[in-house]
């Protein structure tokens, strides 16, 4: 029988390289949505919710909203939780960026973009909740509830981000509610599957 080995914790290259591939991911499964005019779940569905109902900069309204889940992430995750997503956030605000300046997506299938999107953001997330991270938002959450109690990172973000995603009936039509919420299961059914408790020690 082949002896299990005692985990190893992620190395500093390791978690750059996590975060800067999930990152990467997000920020592209972000643009797909975009391009199809639907919403995601977490702070991110917030802003574009509240951006499309008042004007404001979505990046400012990113921020604002996360500034509470900052503080809670540093009180119940400690700080390297913490600056890695300040990091990571620093790095989605970077691809945002970029991607415009590389990438013209002129047209996009929006269910595609609702699944595809979904599973790409999904994977970042994983890649990050595997390096003690998170985007913030309802992230953080997430994964506390997940190592404090024992609760599905998963699930809670699907019901949250369900929530969140519904709360866009006031600003987009019935198809592209409905294709909003299926980004979110694509995005949650990732952690539900491969982000399970007790199943990875890596950290």
């Amino acid at each position: 029988m082949t002896a299990i080995l005692p985990a190893q914790r992620h190395t500093p290259f390791e978690d750059a390289h996590a975060l800067l591939m999930g990152s990467l991911f997000i920020g592209f499964g972000f643009a797909l949505l975009q391009s199809a005019e639907l919403i995601t779940g977490g702070a991110a569905g917030i802003s574009l919710i509240l951006h499309y109902a008042t004007g404001l900069p979505v990046g400012a309204l990113f921020f604002t909203i996360n500034i509470p889940f900052y503080l809670f992430a540093v009180r119940a995750m400690g700080w390297a939780f913490t600056l890695k997503t300040l990091a990571t956030n620093v790095l989605l605000a970077l691809w945002s960026w970029v991607f415009p300046r590389v990438l013209d997506i002129a047209a996009v299938e929006p269910a595609f973009a609702a699944l595809a999107g979904g599973t790409l953001m999904g994977m970042g997330v994983l890649a990050l909740a595997r390096h003690k991270a998170s985007v913030g938002g309802i992230g953080v959450l997430a994964i506390y509830l997940q190592e404090k109690k024992g609760w599905r990172a998963g699930k809670v973000q699907m019901g949250i981000d369900s929530l969140i995603v519904a709360a866009a009936l006031f600003v987009l039509d019935p198809l592209h509610l409905l294709l909003s919420v299926a980004s979110v299961v694509a995005l949650s059914l990732v952690l539900v599957i491969n982000h399970k408790p007790g199943r990875y020690a890596g950290y």
